[in-house]
């Protein structure tokens, strides 16, 4: 972060005082002109066109992030970043009058690096004069529906400190712009009103919706983005965009269009100014006609667009002038501008506008064409990215708790920087929403397992330091499927467990094993219960040849908050003489301490599940099923793709109607194995102590010899009344309702009853009714639903045979490792409760699951001296307070965010505000000095200012409440989150 003035090592020394450590006002000097001070002059009794030239450059999709960068592959796609910006910057400086915006910071970044000091003083002046205007900020563009609200903090942040330390207050957007993303959450737009944004603009909206919000002139609107954060906190101005993100039709002047030049020599036979100027006064007042003020917008470029940025320049002078020259009489003035300029008009004219408190999902740009396949598209690389944001999350923490030491130690040279930046593009809206081309989503991975290359020497340096052992360190990432060298491999091994909550934890640690009888301890030297058990067929045939393990070791493990626990293991003996071998058949019931669940005699489905401390029992089956895939060419003949979900039926196929199962019965846990084909199983797990049914899936490769592409589901039907609502939550954080076949601010007219009711489901999806709720919390984000009453879908796997003629031109067939169609296993955690404990419940097990510990072994027995037990808080955080961020933010200052994971209302016990005291926080680390930033952390939070919207139902416009700390103790009301720069001293 840097002060509007100040950089952010000169900052945090100015602005932490002795008392108490609160941010000065930063010092004053005459500020460039940029930002709404650089604004061109407008004609209030005219209508004002803002003509807002742009390009739109994905962070991968038919080409890799390279690929669109250097120009290359152009076969694929014509499209080279480096280009666009070189030629947009020479033709800037031609023209003061002339404006740019540009919004991918990963792209922006790469180039800065390459250019000269010549060219980097033009191109600060340039935006210290507010005609390069920096807007969104973000390392990317990221996807709404398939995201975890703390990645999207994440990627905003490292865009966001790029240009604040490079071009200062000038580089800070004031706009947020989502021209491509396929639907909007509603904790995006709360995000980006925390961030600091005075408004909001986006392209894609449902073509009903859309056709309703023109007739009515609601095409703008005030967003509140919260229920349970005090307006205007979460309140954000939105705005939808008249032509996505493209210019009117026949006003596309880039090397990519077809249209005609303007054409203004009059000796010529094909003279077209008239014409031109007619067309576009035309279409001028055609888009006045659906806003309510005398100024609008006009988005003139597109995908990779301005490469050659002299023919749009060129053209759009000329437009300018000519239309200018008449103005008088048509009563229209054209100028360049921005969407921060745009947005200060509508500002200016004072009105009140409607207040939207729902979302946009889904979105349909056809009756048949509902893009909801998306939310369930490539499933590993969904789940490997929210692995990644929870290995990012360690990163970063350890680095603070091992300091110095971190980068370079015994284990060699690590850093989060890496990861940081490929979970930054990973986040991007074709890359974690599966809609890419197979090539870009390899790439994707790659970019990840790099990632974690660099973390893992960082945590190896870190959990040496700390412990004082400098053995190597394994990280065994296919443990999915039974794959760990080092507990394969070693008689004697330890296991580190890492928890990076601000909480305890307890953890059932799995590891694949070749001996039959291990004795485990604790760090205090304590035997802990352990157990042996077969792999199973399941695993090995899903390891194939990648792995030799003949059992599993399964141990509870309890791990103190943001620290450590490690644990010694050694072999007794090889031969097997474990628990008895599974036995065929599931029994009529298997329980645990707080849940109970019963099976089918004769199926061998789940029947019932039961809530032993509620006393509370749910009739309960669950099945896989399969919807065939539409194909065609058309939109009555819509097909299934990347993107579009559109199944052939309502009625989905089962895989089977019944599961051969096997049973596996232990002290510690309890197991149903269930066979529906070969292609579909499931095992059902009762953990001892757990209050979640564990349903661990597995499916592929999906078979397609049939000619149908099939899209595989599990489903849930209960006797719960659900009345046509479920509840789906919005990014990992607030709950937001649905109703089958409604929308809330619209009149839906129906057209697809299945993909049409299809939401996202990030974490977690439920029913209720008055006296029961039925929670399914998910491991990756996925497309899910209530298509009938007591009824929950989840969508786990898809494998299509057609393109859904949306832009990346190939079927989403994923290969696999061995070409035969990719498998993934994944996990659905269940539960029942009364409503109002539902959330007890489910919000601390959500963020566990998002943030679960990481394993490190290490061979050998634990050195004399080693410490095995640490924590970096000196207590547990309140059960309402979750440790969002913690990371370090130069040499002498760290990143924290605390955030109350309860909504308003929600929990009796949970629902209320929440004090913790920073300087009683960190076990290792003494603040010296506390600052409040805005969420992104490019701004000091006293300084932050927004402009203030009056919605249709306020009485005059809201304003929020001042974040400063209070000296060390820090309140949190609830959902809401506060960030803070905090200076430190290693204790």
């Amino acid at each position: 972060m840097a002060s509007p003035v100040l950089s952010a090592a000169a900052a945090i020394l100015l602005l932490l005082s002795e008392a108490g450590g609160f941010p000065a006002r930063a010092p004053t000097a005459e500020p460039p002109r940029c930002g709404y001070e650089s604004c061109p002059v407008t004609q209030p009794s005219m209508l004002n066109v803002h003509m807002v030239p742009h390009t739109h450059d994905d962070v991968g999709w038919l080409k890799t992030v390279d690929q669109y960068y250097y120009g290359d592959r152009n076969e694929i796609q014509h499209a080279g970043v480096q280009y666009i910006l070189d030629s947009v910057v020479q033709a800037l400086q031609q023209d003061p009058r002339r404006r740019f915006i540009y919004v991918e910071t990963a792209f922006l970044y790469r180039w800065w690096r390459q250019q000269s000091a010549e060219t980097r003083r033009a191109v600060t002046q340039l935006i210290s004069q507010g005609r390069l205007e920096l807007v969104g900020g973000g390392w990317c563009m990221n996807d709404e529906a398939t995201v975890l609200y703390s990645a999207v903090i994440d990627q905003m942040t490292l865009g966001l400190r790029f240009l604040n330390d490079t071009f200062g207050r000038c580089g800070r957007p004031r706009v947020a712009w989502h021209i491509d993303p396929f639907g909007h959450a509603r904790e995006q737009a709360s995000l980006f009103a925390q961030m600091g944004f005075d408004g909001f603009f986006f392209g894609r909206l449902d073509y009903q919706d859309k056709a309703q919000r023109m007739r009515s002139r609601t095409m703008e609107m005030l967003w509140r983005a919260s229920e349970s954060l005090v307006p205007s906190n979460a309140d954000l101005f939105t705005g939808v965009l008249p032509n996505g993100y493209n210019p009117p039709a026949g006003f596309c002047w880039d090397q990519l269009c077809d249209d005609p030049p303007i054409r203004d020599d009059p000796a010529l036979e094909d003279y077209n100014v008239d014409s031109v100027v007619k067309k576009f006064l035309q279409a001028a007042r055609d888009q006045a006609a659906l806003y309510k003020t005398n100024h609008i917008i006009m988005t003139m470029g597109s995908d990779f667009q301005y490469e050659n940025a002299n023919l749009w320049f060129k053209n759009l002078d000329k437009l300018i002038h000519y239309v200018n020259a008449q103005s008088q009489g048509s009563g229209v003035n054209v100028l360049y501008s921005t969407p921060s300029c745009y947005l200060q008009e509508l500002h200016r004219a004072n009105l009140t506008w409607p207040v939207k408190t729902d979302d946009f999902f889904p979105y349909a740009d056809t009756p048949h064409s509902f893009w909801t396949g998306y939310f369930s598209s490539r499933p590993a690389l969904k789940r490997y990215e929210r692995k990644s944001n929870g290995l990012l999350q360690v990163c970063n923490q350890l680095e603070v708790l091992g300091g110095a030491a971190s980068r370079r130690g015994p284990h060699g040279s690590g850093d989060s920087d890496t990861l940081r930046r490929a979970m930054g593009v990973a986040q991007h809206h074709d890359a974690v929403a599966g809609t890419e081309k197979q090539h870009v989503a390899n790439d994707y991975a790659q970019r990840l397992a790099s990632g974690w290359a660099h973390c893992e020497p960082l945590v190896s340096n870190v959990l040496s330091v700390l412990s004082g052992s400098v053995s190597p360190h394994s990280y065994c990432g296919s443990l999915n499927i039974s794959v760990c060298p080092v507990s394969e491999d070693n008689h004697q091994f330890s296991v580190t467990v890492y928890n990076p909550m601000g909480s305890a934890v307890s953890w059932s640690v799995r590891l694949p094993v070749n001996g039959s009888l291990y004795s485990v301890t604790d760090p205090r030297g304590q035997p802990v219960d352990s157990q042996v058990v077969p792999v199973s067929n399941f695993t090995r045939a899903v390891r194939r040849d990648r792995g030799y393990a003949a059992y599993e070791l399964v141990f509870p493990a309890r791990v103190p908050p943001l620290g450590f626990s490690t644990y010694s293991v050694s072999l007794l003996q090889r031969s097997w003489q474990g628990p008895p071998p599974p036995q065929p058949g599931a029994p009529p019931s298997i329980q645990n301490e707080f849940v109970k669940v019963t099976f089918d005699p004769d199926t061998g489905l789940l029947s019932s599940i039961s809530n032993l401390e509620t006393q509370q029992t749910l009739r309960l089956s669950q099945n896989f099923y399969w919807y065939n895939a539409s194909v065609g060419n058309s939109d009555s003949a819509q097909p299934s793709g990347a993107y579009i979900f559109r199944p052939n039926t309502s009625s989905p196929f089962p895989v089977s109607t019944r599961a051969q199962t096997f049973t596996v019965q232990t002290p510690l846990f309890q197991e149903v194995y269930q066979e529906f084909s070969p292609w579909v199983s499931q095992v059902v797990r009762l953990p001892r102590g757990g209050h979640q049914l564990e349903l661990e899936w597995t499916v592929g490769p999906i078979p397609v010899g049939d000619g149908l592409g099939k899209e595989v589901i599990s489903r849930f039907d209960s006797d719960i009344n659900s009345s046509g609502l479920f509840y789906t939550d919005s990014n990992g954080r607030e709950i937001l309702e649905r109703r089958r076949d409604f929308r809330p601010t619209w009149d839906l007219k129906q057209t697809e009853p299945i993909a049409g009711n299809y939401y996202p489901v990030n974490t977690r999806i439920f029913i209720k009714d008055g006296r029961s709720q039925l929670t399914v919390l998910t491991d990756r984000s996925q497309g899910g639903s209530s298509i009938k009453d007591g009824s929950l879908e989840l969508m786990l796997h898809r494998r299509l045979l057609q393109d859904d003629f949306r832009g990346v031109g190939e079927a989403l067939s994923e290969p696999g490792d061995y070409y035969d169609g990719l498998v993934v296993r994944g996990k659905l955690l269940v539960s029942l409760s009364p409503p109002a404990l539902a959330a007890d419940t489910h919000r601390p097990e959500a963020h566990r699951q998002a943030l679960p510990p990481l394993l490190s072994l290490q061979p050998g027995k634990t050195v004399a001296g080693q410490r095995l037990e640490f924590s970096g808080l000196q207590a547990e955080l309140p059960p309402a307070v979750q440790l969002l961020t913690l990371s370090q933010w130069d040499s002498e200052s760290v990143l924290l965010r605390l955030e109350h994971r309860y909504q308003r209302g929600e929990s009796v016990a949970h629902s209320h505000p929440v004090t913790v005291n920073l300087q009683k926080l960190f076990s290792t680390l003494e603040v010296e000095g506390v600052s409040e930033m805005s969420l992104a952390a490019n701004q000091w939070k006293e300084e932050m200012t927004r402009l203030d919207w009056r919605g249709e139902t306020d009485a005059k416009p809201l304003h929020s409440r001042e974040g400063s700390p209070s000296g060390s103790e820090v309140t949190l009301q609830p959902m809401e989150i506060r960030t803070f720069l905090l200076r430190v001293r290693r204790r």
